[in-house]
Protein backbone atom coordinates (compact mmCIF):
# COMPACT_ATOMS: atom_id res chain seq x y z
CA UNK A 1 0.00 0.00 0.00
CA UNK A 2 1.44 3.68 -0.58
CA UNK A 3 2.08 5.49 1.89
CA UNK A 4 0.37 8.50 0.74
CA UNK A 5 -2.33 6.13 0.44
CA UNK A 6 -2.99 5.36 3.61
CA UNK A 7 -1.68 9.06 5.53
CA UNK A 8 -4.68 10.00 3.03
CA UNK A 9 -6.72 7.72 4.01
CA UNK A 10 -6.22 8.51 7.91
CA UNK A 11 -6.70 12.38 7.58
CA UNK A 12 -10.46 12.17 6.36
CA UNK A 13 -11.13 9.44 8.96
CA UNK A 14 -9.87 12.15 11.60
CA UNK A 15 -11.39 14.85 9.86
CA UNK A 16 -14.93 12.80 10.19
CA UNK A 17 -14.07 11.99 13.93
CA UNK A 18 -13.50 15.65 14.72
CA UNK A 19 -17.02 16.17 12.95
CA UNK A 20 -18.86 14.03 14.98
CA UNK A 21 -17.29 15.12 18.21
CA UNK A 22 -17.86 18.78 17.40
CA UNK A 23 -21.56 17.97 16.52
CA UNK A 24 -21.69 15.61 19.54
CA UNK A 25 -20.91 18.65 21.61
CA UNK A 26 -23.71 21.07 20.46
CA UNK A 27 -26.28 21.51 23.14
CA UNK A 28 -29.57 19.06 22.25
CA UNK A 29 -32.26 21.54 20.85
CA UNK A 30 -29.98 24.39 20.21
CA UNK A 31 -30.47 27.07 17.74
CA UNK A 32 -28.75 27.51 14.86
CA UNK A 33 -27.61 31.53 15.05
CA UNK A 34 -30.23 34.20 14.12
CA UNK A 35 -33.25 32.08 15.28
CA UNK A 36 -35.67 33.26 17.39
CA UNK A 37 -36.18 31.41 20.62
CA UNK A 38 -39.68 31.23 22.37
CA UNK A 39 -39.32 32.68 25.59
CA UNK A 40 -42.47 31.18 27.31
CA UNK A 41 -40.74 27.45 26.18
CA UNK A 42 -37.27 28.60 27.67
CA UNK A 43 -38.76 29.62 30.70
CA UNK A 44 -40.78 26.74 30.84
CA UNK A 45 -44.30 28.38 31.24
CA UNK A 46 -46.95 26.35 31.18
CA UNK A 47 -49.98 28.16 29.22
CA UNK A 48 -53.42 27.39 30.50
CA UNK A 49 -55.21 25.14 28.57
CA UNK A 50 -58.41 27.43 27.49
CA UNK A 51 -58.61 31.38 28.33
CA UNK A 52 -59.63 32.36 31.59
CA UNK A 53 -59.83 35.13 33.61
CA UNK A 54 -57.47 35.33 37.07
CA UNK A 55 -59.25 34.79 39.89
CA UNK A 56 -59.94 37.25 42.17
CA UNK A 57 -58.86 37.71 45.59
CA UNK A 58 -58.43 40.20 48.81
CA UNK A 59 -55.61 39.51 51.23
CA UNK A 60 -53.77 41.75 53.58
CA UNK A 61 -50.71 43.74 52.50
CA UNK A 62 -47.38 43.23 54.95
CA UNK A 63 -47.67 47.02 55.31
CA UNK A 64 -51.18 47.13 55.96
CA UNK A 65 -54.82 47.80 54.14
CA UNK A 66 -55.23 45.61 51.28
CA UNK A 67 -54.41 43.78 48.04
CA UNK A 68 -56.92 42.70 45.46
CA UNK A 69 -56.60 41.53 42.01
CA UNK A 70 -59.67 43.56 40.44
CA UNK A 71 -57.88 46.63 41.89
CA UNK A 72 -55.14 45.61 39.22
CA UNK A 73 -56.69 45.43 35.81
CA UNK A 74 -54.77 47.24 33.55
CA UNK A 75 -51.46 46.15 34.96
CA UNK A 76 -49.76 43.12 34.12
CA UNK A 77 -49.59 40.81 37.63
CA UNK A 78 -46.81 38.62 38.41
CA UNK A 79 -48.39 36.90 41.28
CA UNK A 80 -45.51 34.68 43.18
CA UNK A 81 -46.42 32.37 45.77
CA UNK A 82 -44.09 31.80 48.53
CA UNK A 83 -42.86 30.99 52.50
CA UNK A 84 -39.50 31.77 54.67
CA UNK A 85 -38.80 28.60 55.04
CA UNK A 86 -38.51 27.85 51.19
CA UNK A 87 -35.22 27.83 49.83
CA UNK A 88 -36.32 27.76 46.01
CA UNK A 89 -38.63 30.45 47.32
CA UNK A 90 -35.97 33.02 48.17
CA UNK A 91 -33.67 31.69 45.42
CA UNK A 92 -35.54 33.49 43.23
CA UNK A 93 -36.57 36.87 45.05
CA UNK A 94 -33.58 38.81 43.63
CA UNK A 95 -34.56 38.10 40.13
CA UNK A 96 -38.25 39.13 40.84
CA UNK A 97 -36.98 42.15 42.88
CA UNK A 98 -34.81 42.92 39.48
CA UNK A 99 -37.64 42.18 37.28
CA UNK A 100 -39.82 44.43 39.01
CA UNK A 101 -37.49 47.61 39.23
CA UNK A 102 -36.79 46.89 35.22
CA UNK A 103 -40.72 47.10 34.51
CA UNK A 104 -42.47 48.36 37.25
CA UNK A 105 -42.85 52.24 35.50
CA UNK A 106 -44.41 50.10 32.54
CA UNK A 107 -47.20 48.32 34.50
CA UNK A 108 -46.05 45.11 36.00
CA UNK A 109 -47.17 44.84 39.73
CA UNK A 110 -45.16 41.79 41.77
CA UNK A 111 -47.09 40.46 44.50
CA UNK A 112 -44.77 38.52 46.68
CA UNK A 113 -47.96 36.26 48.74
CA UNK A 114 -46.26 34.69 51.82
CA UNK A 115 -47.81 31.21 52.39
CA UNK A 116 -45.88 31.48 55.97
CA UNK A 117 -48.72 30.36 58.82
CA UNK A 118 -47.04 32.94 61.23
CA UNK A 119 -47.70 35.73 59.04
CA UNK A 120 -46.17 39.11 59.08
CA UNK A 121 -44.34 38.30 62.34
CA UNK A 122 -41.90 36.23 60.47
CA UNK A 123 -42.37 37.79 57.05
CA UNK A 124 -41.20 41.40 57.94
CA UNK A 125 -37.76 40.73 59.25
CA UNK A 126 -37.45 38.63 55.96
CA UNK A 127 -38.44 41.34 53.78
CA UNK A 128 -36.85 44.30 55.88
CA UNK A 129 -33.43 42.59 55.74
CA UNK A 130 -33.76 41.50 51.87
CA UNK A 131 -34.74 44.91 51.29
CA UNK A 132 -37.14 43.77 48.54
CA UNK A 133 -39.45 46.69 47.28
CA UNK A 134 -42.14 45.09 45.13
CA UNK A 135 -45.90 44.63 46.91
CA UNK A 136 -45.69 42.12 49.49
CA UNK A 137 -49.24 40.23 50.98
CA UNK A 138 -50.39 37.15 53.35
CA UNK A 139 -52.22 34.31 52.95
CA UNK A 140 -51.50 32.37 55.93
CA UNK A 141 -54.36 29.75 55.61
CA UNK A 142 -53.05 29.24 52.00
CA UNK A 143 -56.62 30.56 50.70
CA UNK A 144 -55.37 31.71 47.39
CA UNK A 145 -53.16 28.65 46.95
CA UNK A 146 -56.16 26.55 47.39
CA UNK A 147 -58.30 28.99 44.99
CA UNK A 148 -55.42 28.81 42.18
CA UNK A 149 -55.04 25.30 42.70
CA UNK A 150 -50.72 25.43 43.19
CA UNK A 151 -49.58 22.32 45.08
CA UNK A 152 -45.78 23.50 45.53
CA UNK A 153 -44.06 26.79 46.04
CA UNK A 154 -42.84 28.71 44.31
CA UNK A 155 -45.87 28.84 42.55
CA UNK A 156 -46.03 32.40 39.70
CA UNK A 157 -49.01 33.26 37.94
CA UNK A 158 -49.37 35.97 35.19
CA UNK A 159 -51.96 37.81 34.79
CA UNK A 160 -52.36 40.39 31.50
CA UNK A 161 -53.88 43.80 31.62
CA UNK A 162 -57.41 41.87 30.83
CA UNK A 163 -57.25 39.78 34.07
CA UNK A 164 -56.69 36.60 31.71
CA UNK A 165 -54.53 34.03 33.29
CA UNK A 166 -51.53 34.06 31.05
CA UNK A 167 -48.85 31.47 32.25
CA UNK A 168 -48.24 29.41 35.08
CA UNK A 169 -44.24 28.87 36.96
CA UNK A 170 -44.19 25.87 39.16
CA UNK A 171 -40.62 25.96 41.07
CA UNK A 172 -37.82 29.01 40.67
CA UNK A 173 -37.25 30.77 37.45
CA UNK A 174 -34.70 33.02 36.36
CA UNK A 175 -36.52 35.94 36.13
CA UNK A 176 -34.17 38.68 35.09
CA UNK A 177 -32.58 36.95 32.35
CA UNK A 178 -33.10 37.51 28.18
CA UNK A 179 -35.93 35.36 28.11
CA UNK A 180 -37.78 36.52 30.99
CA UNK A 181 -37.31 40.13 29.82
CA UNK A 182 -38.42 39.10 26.06
CA UNK A 183 -41.87 37.93 27.43
CA UNK A 184 -42.41 40.75 29.74
CA UNK A 185 -41.55 43.66 26.84
CA UNK A 186 -43.96 41.75 24.84
CA UNK A 187 -46.58 41.35 27.12
CA UNK A 188 -46.39 44.91 28.50
CA UNK A 189 -45.99 46.38 24.92
CA UNK A 190 -49.19 44.72 23.19
CA UNK A 191 -50.39 42.31 25.79
CA UNK A 192 -49.49 38.99 23.60
CA UNK A 193 -46.24 37.64 25.00
CA UNK A 194 -44.45 35.69 22.46
CA UNK A 195 -44.48 31.96 22.96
Amino acid sequence: MDVRVYYKAMWRLTLRILMFLACAALPAGAAPAGATEDPARTLDLIKPNRQQQAKDFNVAALEGGKVRLADLKGKVVFLNLWATWCPPCKEEMPAMERLWQRYKAQGLVVIALSMDSAGAKVVKPFIDQAKYTYRVALDPKMEIAQLYGAHSIPSTFIIDRSGMLRAIALGPRDWDGRASFAYFDALLKDGKPRG
